[in-house]
Parts: C-alpha cells; sequence; structure tokens
C-alpha cells in the first residue's frame, strides 16, 4: 500500500512538473513578462518543497495552474496588427458555381529573401478543371521536420499553391518553443508556384524541396480543394491560432477533414520529415515503380529549379524528368 501511494505522488509530481514548465513558459510567452516568469518559478519551486501536508501542496499548485490556464485561455487571436510583408495579406475566395475566384494570392518577384517586390493576384480557377494534387515536402534543417506544400493542378490554368504557415507580426521570428503558445495566428497562404517553392529552392540557402504526385482521382482532388476553400475562408472571417503540436502545417490538413475521412493517426504526422515515407507506404502518391528512397532522390527539384530562367515556366521545368 505504501509502495502504491509513493508511485501515485512520483506520477502526479511528474504531471505538476510537466504543467508548472508549461505555465512559467505561458507567462514567459504571452504574458510577456519574464520577470513574472521568473518569480512565479520561484515561489512555486519553493512553496513545493516547504508547503505541507501532500493535499495543501497539491490544492494549493492546482489554484495557482488553474489561474494561468484561465487567464491564456482567454487570449484570443486577431486578425488586426503590424504584420510581415509576406502574410500581410488573407486569401480568401469567392465560389460561383463552378467558378472560383481567389483573392490575395502571393506572387513576388525576391531578389533575397529580404528583398522582392511584393505583388497579390485574383485568380480565377474551375472546380471542373482539377485534375490532382503535387505535394512539395520542404526541409531547412533536420530530416526529422519539414513543412508541406499543396499544389493544386488544373487542366486549363497554371497550378495553385497552397502553404499553411505562421502569421507573423513584423519584428517576431520562428521560435520551437514559442510555437506551443499563443505567438502566432494560422495563415493558409495561397500562393504561386514562381513564388513559394521558387523562394524554397532558389532564394533560402540550404532548403530542400521534394516534389511528388498524390495517388487522387481528380472528383478526390477536388474535394479536397473544397475543404482548404472552407479552411481559408473561415481564416479570413476568424482567425485561429497556430500551435507547433496540435495546429501547425500538418494537423492543419488533417484536422479539416470530416472526421470520417481523415487518415489512421500516425507518428509521422508530428515528426513529418517522415511523412512522405508514410505516405508511400499507404499509397498515397505515385511510385513509378520505384522505391521510396529511390523515389525520393529523383523528386528532388532544387537543381531544376535553379536552372530555370523564368516565372512563366518555372512549373513545367521543376517537373521535366520527375518519375511519375
Amino acid at each position: 500500500m505504501k509502495l502504491l501511494r509513493l508511485l501515485g505522488k512520483v506520477i502526479i509530481s511528474l504531471v505538476m512538473l510537466i504543467a508548472f514548465a508549461w505555465a512559467v513558459g505561458a507567462l514567459y510567452y504571452d504574458g510577456n513578462s519574464p520577470a513574472l516568469a521568473g518569480f512565479n518559478a520561484v515561489a512555486v519551486i519553493v512553496g513545493f518543497f516547504y508547503v505541507k501536508p501532500w493535499k495543501k501542496k497539491l490544492v494549493a499548485f492546482t489554484t495557482w495552474f488553474s489561474l494561468i490556464l484561465m487567464y491564456w485561455l482567454c487570449q484570443k487571436p486577431s486578425n488586426e496588427g503590424e504584420w510581415q510583408q509576406d502574410v500581410a495579406e488573407l486569401a480568401y475566395a469567392d465560389i460561383d458555381g463552378d467558378v472560383v475566384t481567389f483573392h490575395n494570392v502571393r506572387s513576388f518577384n525576391y531578389r533575397t529573401a529580404q528583398d522582392f517586390t511584393p505583388q497579390w493576384k485574383t485568380r480565377t480557377v474551375r472546380l471542373s478543371q482539377i485534375t490532382g494534387i503535387d505535394m512539395a515536402v520542404n526541409y531547412w534543417g533536420s530530416p526529422w521536420m519539414a513543412h508541406p506544400i499543396v499544389s493544386f493542378q488544373f487542366a486549363d490554368a497554371p497550378p495553385l499553391c497552397v502553404s499553411i504557415e505562421t502569421r507573423k507580426k513584423k519584428g517576431q521570428t520562428y521560435s520551437a518553443i514559442g510555437g506551443l503558445y499563443r505567438q502566432f495566428t494560422l495563415v493558409y497562404t495561397v500562393a504561386e508556384e514562381s513564388d513559394v517553392m521558387r523562394l524554397r529552392t532558389n532564394i533560402r540557402k540550404g532548403e530542400d524541396v521534394y516534389l511528388y504526385r498524390l495517388n487522387i482521382t481528380p472528383e478526390h482532388a477536388r474535394e479536397r480543394f473544397l475543404e482548404y476553400l472552407i479552411s481559408i475562408n473561415r481564416l479570413h472571417d476568424k482567425p485561429r491560432w497556430y500551435n507547433a503540436i496540435t495546429t501547425n502545417c500538418t494537423t492543419a490538413i488533417r484536422q479539416q477533414r470530416n472526421a470520417k475521412k481523415r487518415m489512421p493517426f500516425d507518428w509521422r504526422i508530428l515528426l513529418n520529415g517522415k511523412g512522405d515515407e508514410m505516405l508511400y507506404e499507404r499509397n498515397y502518391i505515385l511510385k513509378g515503380g520505384l522505391d521510396f528512397a529511390e523515389l525520393k532522390r529523383r523528386s528532388h527539384i532544387n537543381a531544376a529549379a535553379q536552372k530555370s530562367q523564368s516565372e512563366q515556366t518555372f512549373t513545367q521545368e521543376i517537373r521535366a524528368g520527375l518519375p511519375w
């Protein structure tokens, strides 16, 4: 019996430790107060060792954590702010039968990652002309983490990309730890391939992009396209917090699907650098008769993208020789 009580205290203490770390982070990042976070950290540590008995200690900690959690949950996202130029505009779409008109499609001309000419376009596409979906997987360091970009293909129009990202304000930089809190809102960037893919293959340094074709029918592709449309318009009307674990560039894709149609959860949805391997195993991407390692090698588009001399021919040139 004593052993069970001891084990229970150990488990509860571990839960309290995790809750403590999260709450101090919430004060530091979302409370924007390092001093307050530090004071609370010291006070809780002292209290943990000096408050007795155990039940009183547990009640005091739970009360403290609950107050911080309520403060955190009361923070509301907003579409108002001094946004960085690349996310200054929110895309939205008008649907008129077969015709979909996108507003605020990004089509920047980049000289460097910081030096570019902003251009936001209006584009009209037809649902009946969707032929399929390509997916780019972007790596910038670790093989375990990546960024997916979907590119909808049309029979009568250039592709249209959607990249799910953090909407950063001026002066903000992405932080993996900050991404666990309410530092960023979610943004669906609708863009031309010559913008969102070329930025990663030609402009930013040390990034690699792999392009795959999804094994999907035009009817299914149109269904997925409409899911994105709904999400894009919802975010335009009602902002949503980004979260590095629960609401990120990959989990948001899964969440926007009807729950009955979502693919079974897989650890590679979180460690999404292995997401293309997961899609290969589940036959969601065209294999071209190749094993995964060879398919991935041939799907690397950086060299082809860097040879491209024209934004108008970029889409065709990055696909030359791909094993589909």
